[in-house]
């Protein structure tokens, strides 16, 4: 069990989510290469390093340029780590570029956002914070994609609602669409927000908010199809006895990484019916999870944030 020390914020206010299970799955050991795809605010890429006994041998990816330039700030901690500024999804590109063809140790993604990024409102990211209506994850390109301002004020109501509950899984995304639609143009995530809140029907144990700002933060980044290249990426690079190790916000990501999991690790991928098997497919992962890791109480009551993760792990297998 962790102690309470563990799940402590750190002086740079940022608390990891499933700190030590995650880096207990990840089986940190000397000499070996291990990757941390979500680098963020450095909690699990800290432990990485102290596990390890050192930073060589450490990759540290993330998107956000503002949270990687705070991490290369912090040499003391992180000397010897290579950072790199990239989308997780392109983790193959990027070591190739480091002329890095296997990873031997293993790969780690945290795909929360850091409290940082959510206690910053000119971000955007948070409906408690006032502020511009961005929500990219790197904000230092101005092309990468379109703002959550520039959705929400250009789209057709059908496709705002159709996004509304594709990603946010909200029941009333009809009537929150339309209500967009009525009083654009919304400047401020606070605008947004309220907006929301007086579509709201019947109580609910979470802000009427969530889902919508989960919803355009994924439309925004790409978020769902970044982390399937990914996964596919990060397979392709494992070599055998390495691990993935992903940890979850929410249940559309949880389950994308337990379908992938399952079919890397089946023995056959035909169809239920079919009565032989012609695909000669080979099971390319061992799943060390058979169910999610989740917070513990504790964890839950010291980081309320924590309360919707999920960790899931798997090894490659020898082929």
């Amino acid at each position: 069990m962790n102690s309470k020390a563990d799940k402590m914020p750190s002086s740079h206010g940022h608390i990891s989510v499933l700190l030590n299970e995650a880096l207990d799955l990840l089986n940190v050991r000397p000499g070996l290469l291990y990757v941390d795809a979500t680098a963020g605010a450095g909690g699990h890429l800290k432990q990485i390093c102290s596990r390890k006994g050192t930073g060589d041998g450490v990759l540290a990816l993330d998107r956000d340029l503002s949270a990687l330039e705070k991490l290369t700030n912090r040499k003391s901690e992180f000397s010897g780590v290579q950072f790199a500024h990239t989308n997780f999804a392109d983790i193959q590109t990027i070591l190739a570029q480091k002329e890095i063809s296997t990873i031997d140790g293993g790969i780690l993604a945290d795909l929360g956002l850091s409290s940082n990024q959510l206690e910053d409102g000119n971000r955007g990211f948070s409906f408690s914070r006032t502020g511009p209506l961005d929500m990219r994850m790197d904000a230092s390109d101005s092309s990468s994609s379109p703002t959550a301002y520039q959705l929400i004020n250009s789209l057709k109501e059908k496709d705002l609602a159709d996004i509304i509950y594709r990603y946010g899984e909200e029941k009333n995304s009809r009537l929150i669409a339309n209500q967009i639609v009525s009083n654009r143009p919304i400047q401020t995530t606070a605008d947004l927000a309220n907006i929301i809140s007086a579509c709201q029907k019947g109580r609910s144990s979470i802000n009427p908010a969530t889902r919508t700002f989960q919803a355009l933060r994924i439309a925004v980044n790409n978020e769902l199809d970044s982390l399937q290249q990914f996964l596919k990426q990060s397979s392709a690079i494992l070599a055998p006895g390495a691990r993935l190790v992903v940890i979850t916000f929410h249940s559309l990501e949880d389950r994308i990484v337990k379908q992938f999991f399952k079919q890397m690790a089946s023995n056959c991928l035909c169809p239920p019916r079919q009565p032989v098997c012609t695909c000669n497919h080979q099971p390319q992962f061992q799943i060390l999870t058979r169910k999610p890791i989740i917070p513990t109480k504790q964890e839950v009551l010291s980081n309320l944030r924590s309360r919707s993760a999920k960790l899931r792990a798997a090894e490659k297998l020898p082929q």
